[in-house]
């Protein structure tokens, strides 16, 4: 089992940081490697089991099933479907959010499990890194903008 773990400080609030990253069908409002993305079946986004279906810009689809969110505990887990460009199986995610109280920042973390082929492994890895990471960055951004 492979395990991508990303934490970060945020400077901004857990309530702003929250308000974009819990919108599981928003990652193209903020995150760079995203295009399109939209909720199977008309369901809410927020709604335990919906399954988003969204594009990067190469075209390339990857679709998700929400397994748990939660609004007092800051923190959504997820796993993929379908994502014929990124060579992995049981992938299950999870980001949490937590308050930094002495600054009023949030602190965040980002992990995926999943099994990829050794010869993916690293470029792999590195994906869902740089995946987590400009998530966080975007987020952040959007409240750095005013």
């Amino acid at each position: 089992m492979t395990r991508v773990y990303v934490s970060a400080v945020m400077p901004i609030t857990l309530e702003q940081a929250w308000s974009v990253l819990r919108d599981f069908n928003g990652l193209p409002d903020y995150h760079p490697f995203f295009a399109k993305s939209e909720i199977e079946e008309g369901r809410p986004a927020d709604q335990v089991g919906c399954v988003r279906h969204f594009h990067d810009h190469d075209g390339n689809h990857i679709r998700e099933e929400l397994l748990s969110l939660s609004d007092r505990d800051h923190l959504c887990c997820y796993r993929i479907l379908e994502a014929p460009a990124l060579p992995v199986q049981g992938y299950l995610a999870e980001m949490r959010l937590k308050p930094i109280t002495t600054s009023g920042q949030c602190f965040g973390e980002w992990w995926a499990e999943f099994e990829v082929a050794e010869a993916d492994r690293e470029d792999v890895m590195q994906r869902v890194s740089d995946t987590f990471r400009l998530a966080y960055e975007g987020a952040t951004e959007r409240f750095a903008k005013g």
